[in-house]
């Protein structure tokens, strides 16, 4: 790059670049070093612009991995980088900008060689291209096989000790992106890595005993939603015509030095809810701790101890002692917690985080589930499901399983109906003015549930739509009119579907009886899968109601109301094999309501069926209803979680990453449609 590089086309040709990669090797103490990363570079702002910088390093990276065994100029150039890591926080403190500008570029370029490196060779590769130096023949290595461990720790003590200010931003952005570069071997392994050189240093080396405060400090960026300081054209004045190489560079530079890499290349990417000034450390910072925290546990079940400090960290008010057998512990505030993860429900990483806390930080799920304002935490979920055309299929699974995690417990189930919502603008279908939480959760639920047997139909995702709402179904308490409405009319929908399936199924096998065996087995298979999935959903449904009815009918009346309408419909599967037991009290309900309508007379008002409704609720003798099992279902993580998670969540560095442009060639963890 060099001191008068300013755009990507002049890198093929920048002299100072042609000499780090040369055939020559440069001393450590060469003046070389000041003006290779005296430069200032105007950060590509789109993917467009980061994939043009990655094509341009590319070659310049190939020729320097050719001549470096010889040279050993890359590991010098860590070398210069560890060097000044050292006093990055005095520097920091004396508002030394020009040894923080010269630090950040130094590792913007390790960063940038790196990114080609790790695409090009191994782990074992990548450590001896580190161990080389600058020798004469003959002489052996001084110990420098540790480098690439120093890279590492040094970065990671980087991100925790320097303060978070505007002169520091960029070097801490680009310090937390090299982190994930160096992890972004998985990118390139279709299985699942489980150990190496990286993966060591990180669970078991040196950086170890940080392992809490770089969680810590990577939630706090995330918390902190600081957005990149604008550029400053007076960060460095020229101080003499004696003022030295250094100074002299500055002067002429500084105009972009603020915007290095700070607005990367993910907002232009497509399926992408960015906004135009994105949060380029807080993203990055949340996509690197839940690498962390999704890497494997070790060899002889050795826990992963990032995962452990996500799940065990405590409240800043919670004055109870730590347990000395928790390690990785720390506290952090969670009422900041709690408001970033409301307020940025707009990517899947944010969703992804809350789902990991939810289910796996027990304090934080009894924070949240304490909290009085739920709908600022539950509305962003709704609005994912019900946009959820627009959404990649793993986001949506995220924010239902939070939906169902949430469901699993009856403060919540109860809470939710006590909150009244007015005018939601974004649910189209129809006007509401006035809602509580509760109802509107249902109706999304069925909209989603109604969205996946028209479109994806996709056994998970209904299954979990299903079990949230039976999860709730015995707290439904002064259920929305168009809310029960959707109940009952979701039910009769696959009712009549599931007739229809099984006419046409009857219907096929005559047709087919000329046909071949293998097609007339086809198409019979299908229809049976077909008529088994709608009967799942119509069994589950019948026993949501069956479960409302049971334990808050009287709390119903616009519930009773819509399953009157409808009776003539449910009144088909009073026979049948598959329905008739939770079926018995849907028609003990439907018989006592029509009688005492029958006696209220004709022509009546629905003010008034609704006046009879609700004092025949008061008088239903409860033991009239059979007693069902009570609906509880609970989410599990599969046996091996990893195998989806991990693809997840590089699937998200690879398409949100900020700055960060990878070809799809020769990425193998995921298909290039993941997500």
């Amino acid at each position: 790059m060099g001191a008068n590089t300013s755009q990507i086309s002049d890198l093929s040709e920048n002299q100072s670049l042609r000499t780090l990669i040369g055939t020559e090797s440069i001393s450590e103490n060469d003046p070389f070093w000041n003006q290779l990363i005296s430069f200032t570079f105007i950060s590509p702002t789109s993917s467009v612009n980061s994939k043009l910088l990655e094509e341009a390093v590319i070659p310049l990276a190939k020729i320097l991995i050719e001549n470096n065994p010889r040279t050993g100029n890359f590991g010098a150039l860590v070398r210069i980088f560890l060097g000044r890591t050292k006093e990055l926080k005095i520097s920091t403190e004396c508002q030394d900008q020009l040894f923080i500008w010269q630090a950040h570029n130094t590792l913007f370029m390790i960063r940038c060689l790196l990114k080609v490196f790790i695409r090009e060779m191994t782990e074992e590769e990548l450590h001896l291209q580190l161990s080389y130096q600058e020798r004469v023949p003959g002489s052996c290595d001084t110990g420098s096989e540790v480098l690439l461990e120093e890279l590492m720790c040094n970065l990671v003590h980087l991100v925790v000790e320097v303060p978070l200010l505007d002169i520091t931003y960029s070097i801490l952005f680009e310090a937390v992106t090299t982190l994930l570069v160096l992890l972004s071997y998985q990118l390139f392994h279709k299985e699942i890595l489980r150990d190496g050189l990286i993966y060591q240093y990180l669970m078991k080396g040196r950086c170890l005993s940080l392992t809490s405060q770089l969680v810590k400090t990577l939630l706090y960026n995330f918390i902190r939603q600081e957005k990149c300081p604008p550029p400053a054209t007076h960060i460095f004045e020229q101080q003499s015509d004696r003022g030295g190489l250094l100074y002299g560079l500055a002067s002429g530079v500084a105009s972009g030095l603020w915007s290095v890499f700070a607005l990367g290349g993910a907002g232009s990417k497509p399926g992408l809810d960015q906004e135009q000034n994105p949060l380029p450390l807080s993203n990055q910072s949340l996509l690197l701790l839940l690498v962390l925290a999704n890497l494997t546990d070790g060899p002889n079940n050795c826990p992963n101890p990032y995962r452990q400090a996500v799940t065990c960290f405590k409240n800043t008010q919670d004055t109870s002692s730590i347990p000395t057998e928790q390690h990785h512990m720390f506290q952090i505030n969670f009422n900041s917690l709690y408001t970033a993860l409301c307020e940025q429900q707009r990517s899947d990483q944010a969703t992804l985080i809350l789902y990991t806390l939810l289910h796996q930080n027990t304090n934080m799920r009894t924070y949240m589930l304490s909290r009085t304002d739920m709908e600022n935490l539950v509305m962003p979920i709704l609005k994912i499901l019900y946009h959820v055309e627009d959404r990649n299929s793993h986001h949506v699974y995220m924010a239902l399983i939070i939906l169902l995690i949430l469901t699993e417990e009856d403060t919540f189930n109860r809470s939710i109906h006590e909150v009244v919502l007015k005018n939601i603008t974004w649910y189209s279908e129809r006007s509401l003015t006035e809602i509580s939480l509760g109802s509107l959760l249902i109706l999304v639920v069925i909209r989603t549930i109604q969205f996946n047997m028209t479109r994806t139909r996709d056994k998970y995702l209904h299954t979990n739509c299903l079990a949230a709402l039976a999860n709730m179904s015995a707290q439904f308490r002064c259920l929305h009119q168009y809310a029960a409405q959707r109940i009952i009319s979701c039910s009769s929908l696959h009712m009549r579907r599931y007739f229809l399936f099984a006419l046409l199924s009857k219907k096929h096998n005559k047709i087919l009886e000329q046909a071949t065996q293998s097609v007339r087995g086809l198409r019979r298979a299908d229809y049976a899968q077909d008529l088994i999935v709608i009967e799942e959903v119509i069994r589950m449904m019948l026993e949501i109601i069956n479960s409302c009815l049971s334990n808050s009918l009287h709390h119903n009346p616009n519930l009773v109301y819509a399953l009157l309408y409808k009776r003539e419909l449910f009144e088909q599967f009073r026979t049948h094999p598959s329905f008739r037991d939770i079926v018995q009290n849907l028609d003990t309900v439907i018989g006592f309501f029509s009688q005492r309508l029958e006696a209220a007379g004709t022509d009546l008002s629905v003010e008034r069926v609704q006046e009879v409704i609700m004092k025949g609720a008061q008088a239903l003798p409860k033991d009239r209803l059979q007693t069902f099992p009570e609906l509880k279902f609970r989410y599990v993580e599969e046996v091996q979680p990893e195998d989806f998670f991990i693809p997840y969540v590089w699937s998200l560095v690879f398409n949100s990453g900020v700055g960060l442009n990878w070809s799809p060639t020769g990425i193998e963890l995921f298909g290039m449609d993941s997500g």
